[in-house]
Formats: C-alpha cells, sequence, structure tokens
C-alpha cells in the first residue's frame, strides 16, 4: 500500500482547509461519511501499518490481519462504522522512562482503532489546521520542532532574552473532556464524528501489573485526559492548546508584554522584552480557568543573555565562541540531549548484541543519523565531538571484547579504522559550518 495520499484525499482536505480558512464561523456537519470512504480507510491503514507499532489489548497484530486478508478485515471494520456499531477497545497502558527520570505511561489503542483514528484525523486535521495559531509547531503538517528552535533562536537574537521556560503538569492526562470537546464542536457539528471522539476519550485504560493481573481505569466516568499513544490525542491536545494560544493573541498579550509565544504541543517558552514576570502571572492566570497547571518545580523566569534556558532538546543562551573567545547569542543539543544519545549508544553496543558486525554498524550509523538530523542546527560541534568520542570508546570497548583484543584495543581499533574501514558515522563530518549567531 502507498504512502502517498491519494488525490481524490488531497482534494477532499485542499477543499476542508479552504473552506475553513475562509470562513472561520462555519461549522461542518457532513463528515462521517468521509471517515467511513473505503478509500479513507485503506489508507489509513497503510499509515498505522507504516508506523508499526505494538497490538492493543486484543493482541492482533498486522501479521495477522494480512494473513487472514487486510481488504476483508478493513472491510469489517467499514460496517461496524457504517452501521454505528463500532465501539473502541480499552486501550493497553504501559509505562516508559522518561528522559529526566520517573515513567510516564503510554496509551496503545489496538490496530483497528488505531485506523479509524487515522481516518478521523485524515478529515478533521485540514479544517482545525486552519484555525491554528503561528505560535503553535507541535503535531501540525509542513511544521517541526526544528522549526520552532528557529523561531526561538532568531527571537532571541532579536532581543527577546527575557524568558518564561514553562512546564505544564501532566497536560495530557489533565485535558478537560468536556471544555475539549466544546473547543471542537466549535468547528464540527454532526454528531458521529462528536460520538466518535467522545468514544475514544472515554475508553477504558487496561494495565497489567507483575503477575499478569489485568487492572481497568476510567472508561465511561473519566473526565480528563488523552492517552499519550493514540493517534488522534496528539491533535486533540493542539486543539486544546490552541485556546490559549488564541486567547493571548485576541487579548493583545504580545503587544502588552512585548512578547511571542512558541509552543510545541505542552512544551512553550514566552520570550518577552521585559515582561516575563507579568506574562507568567498572566499564563498561570489562564492556564487554571482552562483547568490546567503550570509545574512550578519546572517553570521558571530566566535572562537569556546571562542564563541558559532548554527547550525542545536545545540551550539557548549565553555561547562563547571557541576561535576568539567572544560571546554571541546561541543553540546547541542541550546537554541533557548528548547524554540520552550516549546512553542509546551504549544500550545498542552492549556484549549481549551478538549481532554480526555490519548489522551492528548499521544500526548504529541509523541512530546517529537520526540524531543529528534533528540537532543539526547552531553551535553542534562540541555535541558532536563529544558524541564521537563516545562513540570511538564503547565501539572499541565493544569490538575488544567480541575479538578478545588485550589492552585497551587502541591499536587494532584505532580512531582512523572505527570511523574508516569499520564504517562508523563520525558526527564532525555531518553537515557542519559557521554557526548562526548574535553578538551581544
Amino acid at each position: 500500500m502507498s504512502l502517498e495520499t491519494p488525490e481524490k484525499i488531497r482534494h477532499l482536505q485542499r477543499k476542508l482547509y479552504r473552506k475553513a480558512k475562509a470562513e472561520p464561523a462555519f461549522r461542518f456537519y457532513v463528515l462521517y461519511d468521509k471517515i467511513c470512504r473505503e478509500d479513507m480507510l485503506r489508507h489509513a491503514y497503510a499509515l498505522a501499518r507504516a508506523n508499526a507499532g505494538s497490538p492493543g489489548v486484543d493482541g492482533v497484530t498486522f501479521a495477522k490481519i494480512e494473513a487472514e486478508g487486510a481488504e476483508r478485515w478493513l472491510a469489517g471494520l467499514r460496517e461496524e462504522l457504517v452501521s454505528k456499531t463500532y465501539r473502541p477497545q480499552p486501550v493497553r497502558r504501559v509505562m516508559i522512562p522518561k528522559p529526566g527520570g520517573g515513567e510516564r505511561p503510554l496509551g496503545i489503542p489496538t490496530i483497528r482503532d488505531r485506523v479509524v483514528q487515522t481516518a478521523a484525523k485524515l478529515v478533521l486535521e485540514p479544517i482545525f489546521e486552519a484555525d491554528f495559531e503561528d505560535g503553535a509547531y507541535g503535531y501540525r503538517p509542513r511544521r517541526s520542532g526544528t522549526d520552532a528552535i528557529k523561531e526561538v533562536h532568531r527571537l532571541v537574537c532579536r532581543g527577546y532574552t527575557d524568558v518564561v521556560d514553562a512546564d505544564l503538569s501532566k497536560y495530557f492526562d489533565t485535558i478537560p473532556h468536556s471544555d475539549l470537546l466544546t473547543s471542537v464542536a466549535r468547528r464540527i457539528v454532526e454528531r458521529h464524528v462528536l460520538r466518535l471522539i467522545k468514544l475514544w476519550l472515554k475508553a477504558p485504560i487496561e494495565e497489567r501489573d507483575g503477575d499478569g493481573k489485568r487492572h481497568v481505569s476510567g472508561g465511561k466516568s473519566s473526565t480528563r485526559g488523552t492517552p499519550q499513544g493514540g493517534v488522534a490525542s496528539p491533535l486533540l491536545s493542539v486543539i486544546y492548546m490552541n485556546r490559549f494560544l488564541k486567547h493571548w493573541r485576541l487579548t493583545g498579550r504580545g503587544e502588552a508584554f512585548r512578547a511571542h509565544v512558541i509552543s510545541y504541543a505542552d512544551d512553550f517558552v514566552i520570550l518577552s522584552r521585559g515582561h516575563a514576570d507579568e506574562a507568567l502571572a498572566w499564563t498561570r492566570s489562564v492556564m487554571t480557568k482552562l483547568g490546567l497547571t503550570l509545574n512550578e518545580a519546572k517553570t521558571s523566569l530566566k535572562d537569556a543573555r546571562t542564563e541558559p534556558f532548554d527547550f525542545l532538546g536545545y540551550t539557548f543562551g549565553p555561547h562563547r565562541y571557541r576561535k576568539d573567545g567572544h560571546w554571541y547569542l546561541g543553540a546547541s543539543p542541550s546537554k541533557k540531549s548528548v547524554q540520552r544519545i550516549k546512553t542509546k549508544i551504549g544500550d545498542h553496543l552492549v556484549n549481549g548484541n551478538k549481532e554480526p558486525w555490519p548489522v551492528v554498524c548499521t544500526q548504529l550509523n541509523r541512530l546517529l543519523r537520526g540524531w543529528s538530523g534533528y540537532f543539526g542546527y547552531g553551535t553542534r560541534l562540541p555535541a558532536y565531538r563529544a558524541v564521537d568520542n563516545h562513540v570511538y570508546d564503547r565501539v572499541r570497548a565493544f569490538l575488544r571484547k567480541r575479538h578478545k583484543v588485550q589492552g585497551r584495543g587502541t591499536q587494532r581499533f584505532s580512531d582512523d579504522i572505527v570511523f574508516g574501514k569499520l564504517g562508523v558515522l563520525r558526527l564532525r563530518r555531518v553537515h557542519i559550518g559557521p554557526p548562526p549567531r548574535a553578538s551581544r
């Protein structure tokens, strides 16, 4: 199945977007039949298949679906939607480690539910995309975290150096259902579509304890949260966060605080010229009205001219140019981001990895390319150098133990051999150029 959006679906998306953009007050009322279309479900399945992922509570995998016939399976799912008998199954919850320590819950819907959510997203996203504020970058087509990083750096260099470094407490878990559905209903009238979204929000959460015992929570009694891991959740989270951004614009806060908000889902910063404390007080009040809470322990005010702050894996603020020692306002991969990639490299190059070296090297290079693809902006040479040094140390130790080489192995596995003959990617050779900078 092709991942390229079929022209018929693209035509529908363009039509919906243009209507929504031209008429900001228009409410859409014939959409459910679009979600149920055969071509829509087929493309949604292809997208879900490409994303792979673990099976949900029913244990059904893509391999099993295709062994029994994907077209037949899709026809059955479509029949459930058309007859209005479709009901989402419980969401399987697993806990995954957070980069800063602790764990966060990840909800894994079944494949059938992921396909229906993807079909709904294909139809609904163009409508809400027409409404989203310019400062929103997360989970939007043709926008990325890198775009947000570049904009933050641009604003800091333009003098917006009084920063509200904000953090929302458990944003995805605390979004109020009633207010979120109200936000959706400002654009979507059709009750069958609203019912679908409500069913996903109210889907029970299933967990297994260490003994494999099943625990179910949430369900119809749930009033908050949209599980991270669901296909519809990112779009719903941006829709709700857009309430804050839109209120900021309509009340003239940008002019009053001489400030800009840059948001990536629940991650956001406010960059001001002298009014960061007022912006924080206003934000705290508005978030309370929205049913959300700022994490006070992780929210702070910074002067980016003298204090660095982190956003989306980058550190912004004062940087020293190595060649002549002068200071500039820069952006570089954060220390935490460097440590995370080091940890992943170490997890890959463990003694228990018995794969042939070409396979090990290919997987390692894929990891490094993915990391450098995101961390390819700003002052990255010091971070690249630190990662290169770590890669060399770990590869040498890995191969020394595999081949039972005495000593440190620096002769047999020299720097030139590891990054040359053995084919390991050296990040310092990846798109290095002069860092963008602005003098302090």
